[in-house]
C-alpha cells in the first residue's frame, strides 16, 4: 500500500513539472519572457511565481507585488452583468498591466521598471475595456438574451474558463500561451473568440 502511495506521488510530481515546463516553454521568447532583463536574474517563471514563500492570498504560488489601485469600471445601459473591482487572476494580470506596480517588483523587492506606455499598459481606467470580475451564470445569460448559457460554473464553453463563476482576464487570455496573438485562448478571426460567449 505504501509503495502505491510513493508511486502516485512520483507520478503527480512528474506531471506537475511537465505541465510547468510546458508553460515556461510557451512563455519563452514571448512578451512575458523577461529572462533577458538584468533584473529578472535570467528567470522565466520567477517574476510571477515562486515555489516558496508565495503570497498565499493571491494563490498561483504568486511572487509578484499586487496592485492596490482602485479601477474605473466598464459601465453601459445595455450591460446586465455587475462588474466589480478586479479580483482573482485579473488582479494578478493588472499587477503589471495597470502601470502602478513595477515589473521587477517581485520576491519582496520594490522595482523601478514599469510597463511602457503602449497597448499593454491598461492603466486604472477600465471603462473602455471588456468588463471583468462579474458572475457569468445561466441567470445572466437569460437576462441578457444574447449570451451563451454557460456549460458549468467553471466553463462557458470548451476552452473558455470561468473563475469561481466569474469572467476574468484569464477567460479570454492565456498568459502562458502567445499562440493566437495577444495571448488569446482562441483566434478571434471572424470574431470567433467573441462568439464563444456572445450569440450576436
Amino acid at each position: 500500500m505504501r509503495f502505491g502511495k510513493i508511486v502516485a506521488a512520483a507520478v503527480t510530481a512528474v506531471l506537475f513539472f511537465a505541465a510547468n515546463s510546458a508553460s515556461a516553454a510557451g512563455i519563452a521568447g514571448s512578451k512575458h519572457d523577461f529572462s533577458a532583463s538584468a533584473w529578472s536574474g535570467t528567470q522565466i517563471c520567477n517574476v510571477c511565481h515562486t515555489p516558496h514563500n508565495a503570497n498565499q492570498a493571491a494563490g498561483q504560488l504568486w511572487n509578484h507585488a499586487l496592485t492596490a489601485a482602485t479601477f474605473t469600471l466598464y459601465a453601459s445601459s445595455t450591460l446586465n452583468a455587475a462588474p466589480g473591482q478586479p479580483t482573482g487572476v485579473s488582479k494578478l494580470c493588472l499587477s503589471c498591466h495597470d502601470g502602478t506596480v513595477a515589473l521587477d517588483s517581485f520576491g519582496g523587492a520594490t522595482g523601478t521598471n514599469f510597463i511602457a506606455n503602449n497597448s499593454a499598459k491598461l492603466g486604472t481606467d477600465l471603462s473602455n475595456d471588456h468588463p471583468i470580475s462579474f458572475a457569468y451564470t445561466a441567470a445572466l445569460a437569460t437576462a441578457d438574451g444574447s449570451l451563451v448559457t454557460p456549460a458549468s460554473a467553471a466553463l462557458v464553453v470548451a476552452g473558455i474558463p470561468l473563475y469561481g463563476t466569474n469572467v476574468e482576464c484569464g477567460s479570454c487570455h492565456d498568459v502562458h500561451s502567445p499562440t493566437n496573438g495577444a495571448f488569446l485562448r482562441v483566434s478571434n478571426a471572424g470574431s470567433a473568440l467573441c462568439l464563444k460567449c456572445h450569440t450576436k
